[in-house]
Formats: C-alpha cells, sequence, structure tokens
C-alpha cells in the first residue's frame, strides 16, 4: 500500500511539473508571436521608377523593360529612355525617380548637388569606347602621335579616358596630337562614314553605325588600351538609388537588381532576342545595330565591394584630372551602397 502511494505521489508531482512546463513553453511561444506580429513589416512599393539614358547605360535593362511589358516582373516599373545626361539630371535632383542609369561621373557630381541624397549600387557598363579610322595607319597607341583625333563627351568620361590612355603611352595630349571635339555622337558617325574625318573615337552603338556598310575599321579598343596601362577597370556606367527608396524598400531595391542581373544575362547570352528587345524599348533605333553592339558593350552588374571599390578608383582618376567633372569633390563612403 505504501508503494502505492509513493507512485501515486510521484506520478502527481510529475504531471505538476509538466504542466508547469507546457504553461511556461506556451506563455513563452505567445510572448514571441507577439513581438513577431509587433514586427513592422516592409511595405511595397506600388510602382518603381525608372531612369535610363539610352545606349549602352540602358542595353543591359531591355529584358526587364519586356517583362514588365507583359507582367513577368516581381514589381510594377515604369521605365524612361531619355537621350542626354542633361534630361536625366534635372529629374534626379528633383527626386522624380528611385532609380537611374547614368555615367559615372554623372553619378558623383548628382551626389554632391543634391547633397547625398544618392547611393550608387552597381556597375552596369564598362568601357564602350573605340578609336576608329578611315584607313589603315592606327594599329596602337603610339601611331596616333601627330595626328587630329576628333572625338565626343568632352568634359565627361570620354575625354578624361583618351588623355589618360595617351599619356600613359608618353603622347601629350595637349602638343603631340589635335583632339577635336565634336558636340554629338551622331554627327561624328556621319563625318566618319563620309570620310570627311579619318580618325574619330567615338562609344558603341555609334561605332556599329559608323563601320556598318563603310570602310570604316575599329583601329583600337580603347578598353584594351587602357587595361594595358592600368591596374583599375574601365567604369563608366553606374546604377544609382534615391536613399529615401533604398530605406524604405530594401527588399524591392534587392529583387530589382536580381531582376536586372537575369535581364543583363539574358541581353549578353541572347543577343538576337535582346537586340529586338533593345530596340522596341527605344534604346537604339535599330535591332540590327544593337545586335552588332551588344559584344562590344561590355555591359554587366556589379555590386559590393568590387564596385565600390572600381567605382572610387575610377572617381579618383577623374577627380585628379580635373575635380569639376566629378562635381568639385570625391564623394564620401556614405556614396557607395
Amino acid at each position: 500500500m505504501k508503494n502505492t502511494k509513493k507512485l501515486l505521489t510521484l506520478a502527481l508531482a510529475l504531471i505538476m511539473a509538466l504542466s508547469v512546463f507546457v504553461f511556461a513553453s506556451c506563455a513563452k511561444n505567445d510572448k514571441t508571436e507577439n513581438n513577431v506580429n509587433k514586427q513592422p513589416k516592409e511595405e511595397t512599393p506600388e510602382k518603381i521608377r525608372i531612369i535610363t539614358l539610352a545606349g549602352p547605360t540602358g542595353m543591359g535593362m531591355a529584358k526587364l523593360i519586356d517583362d514588365d511589358k507583359n507582367e513577368k516582373a516581381k514589381y510594377d516599373y515604369e521605365f524612361t529612355i531619355s537621350s542626354a545626361p542633361d534630361q536625366v539630371s534635372p529629374e534626379v535632383i528633383k527626386g522624380n525617380y528611385d532609380i537611374a542609369c547614368v555615367p559615372v561621373n554623372l553619378a558623383s557630381n548628382l551626389y554632391n548637388k543634391t547633397g547625398g541624397k544618392l547611393g550608387v549600387v552597381g556597375i552596369n557598363t564598362l568601357g564602350v569606347l573605340y578609336m576608329l579610322e578611315n584607313g589603315n595607319t592606327i594599329n596602337s597607341v603610339a601611331d596616333l602621335k601627330g595626328k587630329t583625333i576628333y572625338a565626343t563627351g568632352q568634359g565627361s568620361n570620354p575625354e578624361y579616358v583618351l588623355r589618360y590612355i595617351l599619356e600613359k603611352n608618353n603622347i601629350d595630349p595637349e602638343k603631340d596630337v589635335t583632339i577635336e571635339f565634336l558636340a554629338d555622337h551622331a554627327e561624328l558617325a556621319t563625318k566618319l562614314k563620309e570620310n570627311k574625318v579619318a580618325i574619330g573615337m567615338l562609344p558603341e552603338p555609334q561605332v556599329t553605325a559608323a563601320t556598318m556598310g563603310t570602310s570604316v575599321r575599329i583601329a583600337l579598343d580603347m578598353t584594351e588600351e587602357w587595361d594595358k596601362v592600368s591596374d583599375h577597370a574601365l567604369v563608366q556606367g553606374c546604377i544609382i538609388v534615391n536613399n529615401d527608396f533604398a530605406t524604405k524598400y530594401p527588399t524591392a531595391l534587392k529583387k530589382f537588381l536580381d531582376e536586372y542581373k537575369a535581364s543583363v544575362d539574358f541581353v549578353n547570352n541572347n543577343v538576337d532576342e535582346a537586340s529586338t528587345l533593345i530596340e522596341a524599348a527605344g534604346i537604339i533605333p535599330k535591332a540590327a545595330i544593337a545586335k552588332k553592339a551588344i559584344p562590344n558593350c561590355n555591359i554587366c552588374l556589379v555590386t559590393g565591394e568590387e564596385m565600390a571599390t572600381s567605382v572610387k578608383n575610377m572617381l579618383t582618376l577623374l577627380f585628379e584630372a580635373k575635380p569639376d567633372s566629378v562635381g568639385g569633390k570625391m564623394p564620401d563612403e556614405k556614396f557607395y551602397k
């Protein structure tokens, strides 16, 4: 009888202990769930406004634009394709955008002009410059000595890239060559095609426009020449984001970059279809030009530490050449996302 009572007492004690444990566990779970429920949920943007320049800066986005048109994208995007940087800058300064694709030096200028209200999240275009010739006299940078070089992009990346490459090859841009700048890519391409200009430096896709069906040839790949004299990547285009958008919608920004990367990969690996999408989006007027230009455009998406290092090195070079080219001062660390 005693043993039976002891067993009964022990059983009751175990049941009570188990009940306390279960109750405590439930209370803990309820508290955890309540805390989770109290965490603010990230909002989803109704629409993501994106501004991009026509040409290589916008080419990598063609598949994403098509996906959005066919309601296959993760978000509702609103795309604006602009033909010139001076059309993009006012919209960026006013904050009438969430994401923009612009030349790297313009990104720095805009950062300074807006008091740091934006940041760079990716490199989307590397070198796109080529030296063209009507003839066969230019086969190295050294062959440019004593020549007249026509170019576009005075006061921006192309001018400083050209001067840097010349100087690194012991050619004084002020004394050893004559550099004539034209305001418009199309004008220079036409002059080359009509043999009114012997030597000219242009970016893609104007390179393709100038060489298709003509005797104009690519004499020098300026990205290759850059790589011979520099330890840093030739960065030309980048993606910037409005800080208010980045803070409010970090998940949306990450997913956009994922979709952008997929679009870039599609464009580089499916040239025929991508060229059609590029024409349809108004990024380049003709698919035939886009098709030939894509392999020469170095379209990419580089993010993170590699992006920050490459952009910083490029801006440092531009700043040392002419501080005004990056907005008068180097952007601080907050510029790099």
